[in-house]
């Protein structure tokens, strides 16, 4: 080594050869579930004995805006904190679900209450509106000589329910979405 590149004891050599650098990245920190995110993710949800129930398989993710009530309680509840590209498995029981069954909600009608030529089927379901006029469905559950049982729970109601979940985005709700209430989009409620 040539003497004029040799440091003098107690001097350290500094090199300062160019160096090639390494490509400019950005880094981001992924956004949190919180309230007025939109989460879009994909599922598969399970009863208690592993029978698929639904899943989002060959659909757009699900999309919802995060801390309107837009999907059931134990579920939001579950994915608040999370980010973008978690897995994970929420066990939901019908307080946190659908609720539990409530027996008051079988009616029985006589079959003249319908109007037009309706097909009684066990298991067919069709809005109705209740003494408040909300919208509900329910779901013929006993067909008698004049007379059907309609079910207003919902179908899911009293089950222990398991759900899946792959968080595939979370983002800002728009100005719009936070209007409305809901996402807007694929996966979410398209206006027409």
């Amino acid at each position: 080594m040539p003497q004029f590149l040799m440091p003098r004891p107690g001097l350290m050599l500094i090199d300062f050869r160019p160096r090639k650098l390494a490509p400019h990245r950005t880094w981001s920190i992924p956004l949190e579930i919180t309230k007025d995110k939109i989460v879009a993710f994909n599922y598969t949800l399970t009863d208690p004995e592993g029978q698929v129930i639904d899943k989002s398989e060959g659909r757009a993710p699900m999309a919802y805006l995060h801390g309107c009530g837009g999907i059931i309680a134990g579920l939001e509840e579950a994915l608040a904190g999370k980010t973008a590209g978690d897995e994970l498995r929420v066990e939901i029981p019908p307080e946190k679900g659908y609720g539990q069954r409530n027996e008051k909600l079988l009616n029985r009608v006589p079959k003249e209450a319908f109007k037009g030529d309706l097909e009684f089927e066990l298991g067919l379901q069709f809005p109705v509106q209740d003494q408040d006029g909300k919208q509900r469905l329910v779901t013929i559950v006993h067909i008698e000589e004049g007379s059907v049982v309609l079910d207003a729970n919902h179908p899911l109601a009293g089950i222990d329910l398991t759900f899946e979940v792959s968080i595939v985005e979370v983002r800002d709700a728009t100005a719009d979405e936070l209007e409305h209430g809901h996402s807007h989009g694929e996966g979410g409620h398209a206006h027409g």
